[in-house]
């Protein structure tokens, strides 16, 4: 099925019909991966449409962008701006807003110096990972591809180039029959899924693995830290071998587009009772009760449109 556009799109400072956000095909973006960007969810809340820790995500968009020595060229006021306006434009409550910044036509050199154009668009997205997959779960396997090594790329930063790591663990899932691949960092320990952080649950507790594992240090992932901590239930964050995918009770991913996903399965060997478990489960309660007011917002994460 064809992905179907929205009208209207935010690009270098007006909304314009989205067919007329444009570039050059010799933009220092597409033959060097020069972008950093974001991906974020608005929510329908009884308050009206409200967006998922906007500033939160998109002070994380000039953070990569300082670790890439590019400058954006509006605030962090007028992106977020730009956010509710690209909402409002194409008349969405509930949507996926995608911030990107990226070099465009300029020099041809890998320092050469180009401007930054900035858009920001948005779609619907359902369940990122197929119909039904936050009630059954989804089977996962381990990757043959590993994470970049340390000083290599920066994992912490949430750039375009960074996810052809990601591409080759997604595709390689998907060629062979899993819902999705996880990587592993060059130490061999876990690292994350292809485009989402890991919890794994045992004795009632979660065990995360660390930022240094070559991860991208993830909203949703903070934000279920936090929302376990306020119900009680302890976080770990440590190195994790691959073993203790099969060995764990529960096991989840989770990102902006993947929410809070569970694993049934790693590498054909199931994971507990084969479906979410009670902790995977009392997780999603907490977060989507912050979208439908049966959690309350203690930390402000909710941006109205």
């Amino acid at each position: 099925m064809a992905q179907p556009y929205p009208e209207k799109i935010w690009h270098n400072g007006s909304i314009k019909p989205w067919a007329e956000a444009t570039t050059h095909v010799m933009a220092h973006a597409l033959h060097y991966g020069s972008s950093v960007f974001e991906g974020i969810r608005c929510y329908q809340t009884p308050e009206g449409p409200a967006i998922f820790r906007l500033s939160d995500h998109n002070r994380r968009l000039f953070a990569s962008a300082k670790i890439y020595d590019m400058a954006i060229p509006y605030s962090l006021d007028e992106i977020n701006a730009a956010c509710r306006e690209v909402l409002r434009a194409n008349d969405f409550s509930t949507d996926y807003l995608r911030p990107v910044a990226f070099r465009g036509l300029g020099g041809f050199g890998l320092s050469a110096d180009t401007p930054t154009d900035v858009a920001v668009a948005t779609w619907k997205m359902g369940q990122y990972l197929g119909a039904g997959v936050l009630e059954e779960g989804i089977d996962a396997c381990v990757s043959s591809w590993q994470r970049f090594a340390p000083n290599t790329i920066p994992a912490g930063a949430k750039a375009g180039g960074n996810y052809l790591s990601g591409q080759l663990v997604a595709r390689e899932a998907r060629r062979l029959g899993f819902g999705e691949g996880i990587a592993l960092a060059s130490t061999g320990l876990l690292s994350e899924g292809a485009g989402e952080n890991l919890f794994l649950v045992f004795d009632g507790a979660l065990h995360t693995t660390p930022v240094s594992a070559a991860l991208l240090n993830g909203i949703t992932r903070n934000s279920i830290i936090a929302l376990a901590r306020d119900a009680g239930i302890e976080v770990i964050e440590r190195d994790l071998p691959r073993e203790y995918l099969y060995l764990c009770e529960e096991l989840f991913m989770c990102g902006t587009a993947a929410e809070i996903t569970p694993i049934r399965s790693v590498d054909g060997r199931q994971v507990g009772a084969g479906r979410a478990g009670p902790v995977t489960q009392q997780l999603q309660r907490l977060f989507f009760g912050l979208f439908d007011g049966t959690t309350p917002d203690r930390h402000g994460w909710l941006e109205p449109v």
